[in-house]
This record gives C-alpha cells, sequence and structure tokens, in this order.
C-alpha cells in the first residue's frame, strides 16, 4: 500500500481510501479537512457555508454526550483531526480534568475569532 499522499486523488467511495487520504494529508490540506459548518446568521453575513476552525472560535457542539454546549475553542490537533473546548472536558480517578477531543464534523461555530487581519478581511 502507498504511503506517500497522492496529489492527482480527488474522490473515493471506499471508506479504507478516505480514511487513508485524511491520515496521509499534508497540514496544509488537514487545515481544509478541519472546517465546521456556520451558524445561519454568520452564513448570511459571510456567505459561506463553513469556515476552518481556529483557536478562540465559539462553537457548539451538536453531536454526542456534549451536544448542545457551547464553549470557546482551546485548541485544535490537526493530527487528530479534532478539536478542544473549554467546559466540555470529563474528570480522570485522581480528580484531574482533561478535555475530551471533538470531532470537527460535529461542531457548528457560532461566533468567529476575528483576531487575525486575513480572517478579518474575509
Amino acid at each position: 500500500m502507498k504511503t506517500q499522499f497522492s496529489k492527482t486523488w480527488k474522490a473515493s467511495v471506499k471508506p479504507g481510501k478516505q480514511r487513508k487520504y485524511a491520515y496521509n494529508a499534508p497540514y496544509h490540506v488537514r487545515h481544509r479537512m478541519m472546517s465546521a459548518h456556520l451558524s445561519p446568521e454568520l452564513r448570511k453575513v459571510h456567505g459561506k457555508r463553513n469556515l476552518p476552525v481556529r483557536k478562540g472560535d465559539v462553537i457548539k457542539v451538536l453531536r454526542g454526550s456534549f451536544r448542545k454546549q457551547t464553549g470557546k475553542v482551546n485548541s485544535v490537533n490537526m493530527l487528530k483531526m479534532a478539536v478542544f473546548v473549554d467546559g466540555v472536558d470529563s474528570s480522570r480517578r485522581d480528580g484531574t480534568k482533561v478535555f475530551v477531543p471533538i470531532k470537527v464534523s460535529n461542531v457548528m461555530i457560532t461566533e468567529l475569532n476575528k483576531s487575525d487581519q486575513r480572517r478579518r478581511l474575509k
């Protein structure tokens, strides 16, 4: 099996090929894969359906045991393809709190972090 990233790959019906593409993708492609839906208000303002998630964005969890919780993105892990949100955490046996990773497909951006000049212009 080829382990290198293919620049000519377009799409596949097979889930295994899709996972392989995502696993071997370089960071500039993974950044685009880390896009989440925008809230209806933001869709009207920006004219887009989704944008890549960044640290500082306020998101709402749509699926899973933390459904309907909102919070600010604490960090984005592009290797795991997950985001960590303030308020979405669990406790270990010794009592320490740890963030729960959430897949980007299960969240919706409700407020954008506009601290970056390029993102402000878009």
